[in-house]
């Protein structure tokens, strides 16, 4: 899920959970309570997706290091032409 889908599902959940306390008739200091109550437990299950996405999106032989160092210790290199600068500095 992208950054603006999980804000605008939050703003509905919140408008509705604000909705439903006014509705219950709450006091206004309720109503802020169960806002920030319902933002902390949305968040919190956000960050907690995306570390489970993370996690899951991890390499197999991460802890294999021998590939990453192969081309530098078998005399490939990158061309000199890639390392310059590709515009102006201005």
């Amino acid at each position: 899920m992208t950054l603006p889908k999980f804000i605008l599902g939050l703003v509905i959940v919140i408008a509705i959970v604000a909705l439903w306390s006014y509705l219950d008739a709450a006091s206004w200091g309720v109503i802020l309570l169960r806002i920030v109550i319902c933002a902390v437990i949305l968040q919190v299950g956000y960050f907690l997706a995306v570390v489970a996405m993370v996690l899951r999106s991890a390499p197999k032989n991460a802890g294999n290091h021998n590939s990453a160092q192969a081309p530098a210790e078998n005399g490939a290199a990158v061309p000199t032409e890639d390392m310059t600068s590709k515009g102006s500095a201005h």
